[in-house]
């Protein structure tokens, strides 16, 4: 009996990540609109984003299944610790019985946690958006697996498109950052070796989130527990628990790196373990995992690295019409980025982004990319080389887990100025070759560019841009269409505050 709901609750364990780990995956994938619409809770349940967004109903009921199941959320809903489950199972068949205990890496756990917890307070982005879990593993998908994906999706659309059924789309594949493909690649080698050797090393020794975490699972109310009586010092359920959390010898089991993966409940052949409620631990379990003062205060440490933390988020504060493709446009060097509508300011995405790089992978038009500033590594900036930000379009707004990009209408859209156009009179058309363009002022779609007399170096009187800041919203229409190669002869420049007109 003992043994089949053991297996039972591994099995439920199990399907419960397959589901949050698809849902994520199909999220970050861009899979399509409708779909994402459903599947947005699945991106707003990750820890740091809903403590970046200040989320008090998530985090509670986060900190709530914490304190009844232990780390459960580190094994069912954060996608960067199943994705190291996937390589640990894959090291398990090349080698079985791999694990081993060891002891808890406690000055290193909690000197990242500070130093986490001081780079987010500073606003120091590149430290922040690396150890976030859920962002690192958004980076991965998006500069290594959507490719992939869209590779995949090409090829069925050229099926589809040959028997003429037009159910798929193409889609357009390109290197959104050299920067953030190199940290994705060298982020999946290095877990993806750590947790085919040693299991969840990653998730013990320097995640921010598993260790916050731990200072509740001390505390949870269903606890893994050896009963001694029952043991035979077999040692398969520490050979076979990938956060090495099992001391069999001594009869314990480390509650703080534990992520109730149900692996050494299945392992044991002779009932000695088994999940259950901490008023049945044995006085010797008890006396070693830690007296209930000690629990207390840990739980109490890890409330108040939270708030702490929470408070300092806060306080931180294609071309339709068939029209050919437009090829080798260049991004002009800009000297305050664009950031999304919705994301108030520069300043205000660089505090609040975790650079999980959902709103990159969900932008339809290739407006997003991932920022190789330093200070801002990786959090998404606009640029105008392969589309326009178009004034119907809110997806960012709607998919940001972490209110970064605070959720806006279309009608709210149109009113918020991100940018405004400047002309480079050297670059343009008219002044240059001396042909009547135009295109700017003809597709400007708040009509804030027009068209006026100049007079070139050379005598000449051609018609150029002339534009209104107080109507141009920054949505780099302007820059998208311009004919001039390689850079445009009118480009958005942001704005350090976004303001409505």
């Amino acid at each position: 009996m003992k043994e089949k709901k053991n297996n039972l609750l591994r099995a439920v364990r199990v399907a419960l990540a397959t589901i949050c780990f698809v849902a994520v995956n199909l999220l970050l994938l861009g899979a399509s609109w409708r779909l994402n619409i459903w599947l947005s809770w699945v991106a707003k349940i990750q820890f740091l984003p809903a403590l970046m967004a200040l989320d008090a109903s998530i985090l509670a009921a986060l900190v709530v299944l914490t304190l009844i199941f232990g780390r459960m959320y580190c094994s069912v809903i954060c996608p960067l610790g199943v994705m190291q489950d996937i390589f640990g199972r894959l090291g398990k068949k090349a080698k079985k019985n791999r694990y081993s205990h060891s002891p808890e890496k406690k000055v290193l756990r909690y000197s990242v946690l500070v130093v986490f917890v001081v780079c987010m307070f500073v606003g120091f982005a590149p430290v922040t958006t690396l150890l976030a879990p859920y962002s690192a593993y958004g980076r991965i998908v998006n500069s290594l697996f959507r490719p992939l994906y869209d590779m995949l999706g090409n090829m069925l659309a050229t099926i589809d498109a040959a028997h003429g059924w037009y159910m798929f789309s193409e889609a357009e594949i390109w290197m959104r950052s050299v920067t953030t493909f190199a940290v994705a690649l060298l982020t999946l080698a290095v877990l993806g070796v750590l947790a085919w050797r040693n299991g969840r090393t990653y998730c013990n020794t320097i995640c921010p989130v598993g260790t916050i975490l731990s200072f509740f699972a001390r505390f949870s109310v269903l606890k893994i527990q050896l009963d001694k009586d029952k043991c035979k010092n077999c040692s398969l359920c520490e050979r076979n628990c990938k956060a090495s959390a099992i001391d069999f010898k001594a009869g314990t089991v480390d509650y703080s790196r534990c992520v109730v993966c149900g692996d050494c409940l299945t392992q044991c052949r002779h009932g000695a373990l088994e999940y259950r409620p901490l008023s049945a631990v044995s006085s010797q379990q008890s006396a070693v995992s830690g007296q209930p003062d000690m629990n207390r205060r840990a739980m109490l440490t890890g409330a108040a690295v939270m708030v702490g933390t929470a408070a300092m988020a806060q306080a931180k504060i294609k071309v339709d019409g068939g029209l050919a493709e437009i090829e080798d446009k260049q991004a002009p060097k800009r000297e305050t980025p664009i950031t999304p509508p919705g994301s108030l300011s520069a300043r205000n995405m660089q505090k609040h982004c975790t650079a999980c790089q959902l709103c990159v992978s969900n932008c339809p038009n290739n407006v997003l990319r991932p920022s190789s500033d330093p200070m801002k590594l990786m959090q998404p900036e606009m640029s105008f080389e392969r589309g326009y930000c178009r004034p119907e379009c809110t997806r960012c707004s709607q998919v940001c887990p972490t209110a970064a990009i605070k959720p806006i209408t279309p009608e709210e859209k149109t009113a918020i100025h991100v940018g405004h156009a400047v002309w480079i009179a050297e670059n343009c058309i008219p002044v240059d070759k001396g042909d009547a363009c135009g295109a700017c002022a003809r597709h400007c779609p708040t009509l804030a560019i027009e068209m006026v007399e100049y007079t070139t170096k050379d005598g000449r009187m051609v018609q150029v841009p002339a534009i209104d800041n107080e109507r141009c919203i920054g949505c780099g229409k302007c820059e998208y269409l311009c004919p001039a190669r390689p850079f445009s002869a009118i480009y958005v420049e942001g704005n350090v505050t976004h303001h409505i007109s």
